[in-house]
């Protein structure tokens, strides 16, 4: 089967919108002038383009068709796809909020599972993660980020691996920036940590880039000692950025470990 063209798509999502008025009309959806008029273009160009004759429209113009046709981020990004064979231009906004959905997700993993923003920042987690990382939702919204607890002096008690943990974060953290776009946040928890650890000067400097793949990592829990996990590092869709990352225990011992720090859990009063 053929794949879409940019006309097909534009003839297609004309066709479902609604118009304005209440008249009475042969066919379904907007005229081509009535999508002309709202994208500020000519008639004459617009008929063009959906008769595969346009030329390639520019970025300016494709975001006034999209407006105009009243797409949503799918289908804006189809839009791009079609038009110039690449996604559109980043829009700079904050990242989604953890809705009740994503959050039953969590719920429903009985491994430590969270979500976090493109700046590492953590806005959801669920009971397994609380049994063995610790509980985000005593924490202060500045202390709930990855980065800072890596960089923390005090993560080598926890962490056995720590300085390969804040490269790998660290480098990741870079392209997860560089994909959303320059943003004050970013800005300032970059130079909040440059100003206050020596660890993060020397790794910022090193300037190394990767996405996060599967990493193996090492946790030390009191009373269970070593838990080896797999982590992976999970996009969701229409959130703007945000991510999940999962422990998986590598091992039957770490299953277990897990699973004792989750009794433990439901035992504190």
């Amino acid at each position: 089967m053929a794949t879409t063209t940019l006309p097909e798509f534009l003839r297609a999502r004309r066709e479902r919108l609604s118009p304005e008025s209440t008249e009475r009309r042969r066919t379904p959806g907007l005229r081509r002038e009535e999508v002309a008029a709202r994208a500020g273009v000519s008639v004459t160009w617009y008929t063009w383009v959906e008769h595969g004759r346009g030329g390639v429209p520019s970025d300016d113009v494709l975001e006034r068709l999209a407006r105009a046709l009243e797409l949503d981020d799918t289908n804006r990004e189809m839009l791009f796809l079609l038009a110039h064979d690449r996604p559109p231009p980043r829009q700079h906004r904050p990242p989604a909020a953890v809705t009740p959905a994503l959050q039953r997700v969590l719920d429903n993993l009985a491994v430590p599972a969270l979500v976090k923003t493109p700046t590492f920042q953590i806005v959801g987690w669920n009971r397994a993660a609380v049994a063995v990382i610790g509980d985000y939702g005593a924490l202060e919204e500045h202390e709930r980020n990855m980065l800072r607890r890596v960089f923390d002096p005090d993560a080598a008690e926890f962490l056995p691996h720590a300085d390969d943990m804040r490269r790998t974060c660290l480098a990741a953290f870079r392209v997860e920036i560089a994909r959303a776009g320059a943003s004050e946040e970013a800005a300032a928890l970059v130079d909040e940590l440059l100003a206050t650890s020596a660890d993060f000067r020397r790794l910022w400097a090193e300037n190394d880039l990767h996405t996060h793949g599967v990493q193996h990592r090492r946790l030390v829990r009191p009373n269970v000692g070593e838990l080896h996990f797999e982590v992976s590092t999970l996009s969701v869709d229409d959130s703007d950025g945000l991510s999940i990352v999962v422990l998986s225990p590598a091992d039957d011992a770490s299953a277990r470990g897990v699973e004792r720090l989750l009794r433990e859990l439901g035992e504190r009063p």
